[in-house]
């Protein structure tokens, strides 16, 4: 059964990072997705094992090269979209700028990555993910109180407000050129995506509701309830019952309904001392202890599994939430479709 964008097709020049992900994303839903790598790039084989290369077709071309942009052009002309990831005026300089590509296809959509965005007065330097989401304000917020900003590794830049986000410009940008016609540029960059994925918390901050300080707010380990512990076995809990209902489950699981530590949920000034009084707690059980008394309650709990253990939990197991393929355990296609369900996966080169 072909998935829901069979019959799209998207070019997309090798890259790292975000790119890569959101060709992924378009070639999970059936979009025929075809990398163009640079010559000898499946002879080193150390792509072969990027999960976030699946589904592709590859082409191997010198863009340098008259002849491999000719290839390019004729790969465009049949094509909806078009993805890369170079910095500001480098596809220009080799000669397949959006206006030499737009006038070979009207309709094509040219998805433009980069981390800084087209223009602007940091728009050629170079720079990564950690860069990018400090400069929107996330980084300030991740990490604890007293401590320096943590890095929610490369999740929230590259992947999020990056791959993601460009799925969505190249989706909707191809259906705009459906309806009109025309096809357009669209200009990703992952400073804008990590803003657009703080904006909850911004309007917070706007009306007094965020503290701009780390570890003192709900969401990010200032409340004490909303939190990660340690168990016996030195491995990992992870809380979060915000809700009343769900604070008030919590408390009668863990034998300590009434008692006045625990009484005001809300209290920031209280917070210190729940929080020492569930840390004691949660260190007199396993985490496999914890799990048989919390787990599949209302009191928001799970276990915090290691990349390893996450494939074999039942749930993921039950779901299908990871596949092996090639011999690599890997996240599965999402989101899920009920008519369109996505193809099998194809690992890369094959």
């Amino acid at each position: 059964m072909p998935g829901a964008l069979e019959g799209i097709t998207v070019i997309e020049f090798a890259g790292i990072g975000p790119g890569p992900f959101t060709g992924m994303m378009l070639a999970d839903h059936g979009a025929r997705v075809i990398r163009i790598d640079r010559p000898g790039t499946a002879e080193r084989g150390a792509l072969k094992f990027d999960a976030s290369l699946r589904n592709r077709e590859h082409v191997e071309l010198d863009l340098k090269s008259d002849e491999g942009r000719a290839q390019v052009l004729d790969l465009v002309r049949e094509a909806d979209g078009l993805i890369e990831g170079f910095r500001p005026g480098v596809l220009e300089r080799l000669g397949l700028g959006p206006d030499i590509l737009l006038g070979v296809n009207p309709r094509l959509v040219v998805g433009r990555m980069t981390g800084w965005g087209q223009d602007g007065p940091m728009a050629h330097a170079a720079g990564h993910d950690i860069n990018y989401i400090a400069l929107s304000g996330a980084l300030h917020a991740y990490g604890r109180e007293g401590q320096k900003p943590t890095p929610p590794l490369n999740a929230v830049g590259d992947f999020g407000g990056g791959g993601m986000m460009l799925a969505f410009g190249m989706l909707a940008g191809i259906l705009s050129a459906k309806s009109t016609g025309k096809g357009q540029v669209i200009d990703c960059a992952m400073v804008d995506g990590a803003a657009l994925l703080s904006t909850m918390f911004y309007g917070l901050h706007s009306i007094g509701r965020w503290v701009d300080e780390r570890g003192k707010n709900i969401l990010d380990t200032g409340a004490a309830y909303y939190e990660t512990f340690e168990t016996s076995d030195g491995k990992f809990i992870s809380l979060g019952p915000i809700e009343a209902q769900f604070y008030a489950e919590l408390l009668e699981r863990l034998g300590v309904a009434g008692d006045p530590d625990f009484a005001q949920q809300n209290d920031r000034a209280a917070w210190p001392r729940m929080k020492e009084r569930l840390t004691q707690i949660f260190l007199q059980k396993t985490r496999d202890e914890w799990c048989e008394l919390l787990e599949g309650s209302d009191v928001c709990f799970a276990p915090v599994l290691s990349l390893a253990e996450a494939p074999k939990h039942p749930h993921n197991v039950a779901r299908g939430t990871f596949i092996e393929e090639a011999g690599i355990v890997q996240p599965a296609p999402a989101p899920r479709f009920s008519a369109t369900p996505a193809p099998p996966v194809r690992p890369p080169w094959s």
